[in-house]
């Protein structure tokens, strides 16, 4: 049974999360701070971690940090937060994924599920036409020099990192980023974001070779990547 650490300290909240995992099959321990996750961490193993910010004797970023050198787990951030900074913060340190207070079920437990089938897979390291990208680190190159992308566009770029072989529509992109980082993603912004993302990971944002757009159908991932 796949072995979950809720670090939460809202009590209410912790008691549904935990009714909710356990309603998915989810063998879940709770800890309600920062002091009390640590000290489960020597004597139990954990599949994943979720991890509110703000925790009454220290904070999720920390927390996070020591979680991932003592083991290398999936890491997901609950909070209230959802402002760029802490998001970006989050991401950096290695966390995976990011869900803002208050999330759907429904939701939380794809993003979860999704985050254990990536830590399944042994590819860390994904290279195409000159990007390359460290899912473990979250570090983005082009070229050998690292740039720096918002949540939005990296979650965005993983979406396809993740998926190299099939045509991704809209409407999927628009339900795997909805309300992302805190962010509302329409129609509109959707267009927006790929813009930005192709302007920072292609070598001409006119002529893309990275994220291809398959007219009337939606985008894929271009040729001649490598993953390792």
């Amino acid at each position: 049974m796949t072995t979950l650490l809720l670090v939460e300290d809202d009590a209410l909240i912790a008691k549904n999360l935990q009714l909710l995992l356990h309603a998915e099959g989810f063998s879940v321990t709770h800890a309600a701070a920062y002091s009390q996750a640590l000290a489960l961490f020597a004597p139990q193993k954990f599949d994943l971690a979720l991890i509110d910010i703000a925790l009454p004797d220290g904070n999720g970023f920390t927390l996070c940090t020591e979680i991932k050198a003592l083991e290398d787990i999936p890491v997901l951030f609950l909070t209230a937060s959802g402002d760029e900074a802490s998001v970006v913060t989050g991401l950096n340190l290695g966390a995976c994924d990011y869900i803002t207070k208050p999330f759907r079920p429904r939701e939380l437990i794809a993003r979860i599920k999704a985050a254990l089938r990536q830590q399944s897979r042994t590819t860390s390291l994904f290279a195409i036409q000159g990007l390359s990208v460290d899912t473990a680190s979250s570090i983005v190159r082009k070229n050998g020099r690292e740039i720096t992308l918002s949540a939005l566009e990296y979650r965005l770029l993983l979406i396809f990192i993740n998926n190299p072989r099939q045509i991704i529509t809209r409407s999927r992109l628009l339900d795997e980023l909805w309300d992302a980082c805190g962010e509302f993603v329409n129609d509109n912004t959707l267009t927006v974001y790929i813009k930005r993302l192709r302007e920072k990971i292609e070598d001409d944002p006119a002529a893309p070779k990275i994220i291809l757009t398959v007219r009337g159908m939606g985008y894929r991932l271009g040729d001649q990547y490598a993953a390792q």
